[in-house]
């Protein structure tokens, strides 16, 4: 689920995460990184207190949908986000990774 949640948050962001990290790119490297902790953190807790499979996926599918419409208020809020992460802007970088965070720990308390 982790793999399959990174490889679609890299699809629906305008910018490529991985090409930018290679280059040093400190804010795609905080905004992926958070967001990817965020969701780690939801799974984690998903995988403790739940006791089937099935309730395993679909708290998954939950944070997964949590993390990219948080991403999107974000991207609305804050504006022109992806030329902000090119030209690695470490503020919005760190925001977007914070956010991505929280989203994931306030999804892992509702699971507990």
């Amino acid at each position: 689920m982790l793999v399959l949640f990174a490889v679609l948050y890299m699809a629906i962001t305008p910018y490529n995460e991985l090409q930018l990290i290679r280059q040093g790119s400190g804010a795609a490297a905080l905004s992926f990184g958070g967001t990817i902790i965020g969701f780690s953190l939801t799974l984690a807790s998903s995988a403790i207190y739940n006791a089937g499979f099935l309730s395993f996926l679909i708290w998954s599918g939950v944070a997964m949908l949590v993390q990219i419409i948080g991403y999107f208020i974000m991207v609305k809020g804050i504006g022109n986000v992806p030329e902000q992460i090119k030209l690695n802007n470490m503020a919005i970088g760190g925001l977007l990774g914070l956010t991505g965070l929280v989203l994931g720990i306030v999804n892992a308390g509702c699971l507990s």
